[in-house]
C-alpha cells in the first residue's frame, strides 16, 4: 500500500464525486449492515473485514476508490481473503490525518443517516458543520462548547491544498472542512 507523503493536504472534497455526503453516508451503513464481520487496528492503519458474498468486493472497490478519489491522505488495499473481503486504510504521517482515520475506524459505530446527525454527533467536540445548498462541501468551526475530544488544530500553511482553503484545515471522511476560529 502506497501511503502518501506527510504533505498531503488533509482534506476531503467532494464536489465532483457522483454521490452526496448523505448517499455516502447511507451507504456506508448499509455495506456495514449487510456485511461487515469485524474491524481492527493494524500496525499501520485499519482494517474492516466482511462476508465476501457476491457484489461486496466490488462494493468495498468502489468505495475505497471513490474515497481515495476525494481524500487523497488517504491509502487504501482492498482484497479478498478466503471468505472474507479485507478493506485495509492507512494516512499520511499527520495528526489531522490520524484523527480522520480514527474517525473511520469508528464509523461502524457512529454512522449517522443526515448531516443532522453529524451535527449533534460532533457537538460535544465543539464543533458545528454548515454546508452549502448542494450538500456536497462542509465546513466545521470551533463553537467554544467543547465537552469532548478535540480534534487539533492543523498548523502551517496550507497554500498547497488550494486557493479556496487557508491554514488550520480539518476533515473528517468524504467532508472538506475549513476551522473557523
Amino acid at each position: 500500500m502506497d501511503i502518501p507523503a506527510a504533505s498531503t493536504p488533509i482534506v476531503c472534497d467532494m464536489t465532483n464525486a457522483p454521490d452526496t455526503a448523505e448517499e455516502r453516508l447511507a451507504e456506508y451503513q448499509h455495506l456495514f449492515t449487510r456485511a461487515l464481520i469485524g474491524r481492527e487496528r493494524t500496525p499501520g492503519g485499519i482494517r474492516f473485514r466482511f462476508h465476501a458474498e457476491p457484489g461486496i468486493a466490488p462494493w468495498v472497490r468502489d468505495l475505497a476508490a471513490r474515497e481515495k478519489a476525494c481524500c487523497a491522505f488517504f491509502a487504501f488495499e482492498v482484497s479478498t481473503r478466503g471468505d472474507e473481503v479485507v478493506w485495509d486504510a492507512a494516512v499520511s504521517d499527520d495528526d489531522d490525518a490520524r484523527a480522520t482515520l480514527a474517525e473511520l475506524y469508528a464509523l461502524p459505530d457512529t454512522a449517522v443517516a443526515s448531516l443532522d446527525e453529524l451535527r449533534q454527533r460532533l457537538a460535544p467536540q465543539g464543533l458545528d458543520i454548515e454546508s452549502n445548498p448542494a450538500g456536497t462541501i462542509h465546513r466545521v468551526r470551533h463553537t467554544g462548547n467543547h465537552t469532548g475530544v478535540h480534534v487539533g488544530d492543523r498548523a502551517g500553511d496550507a497554500s498547497s491544498a488550494g486557493p479556496e482553503l487557508g491554514p488550520g484545515l480539518h476533515s473528517i471522511p468524504r467532508y472538506r472542512f475549513t476551522v473557523e476560529a
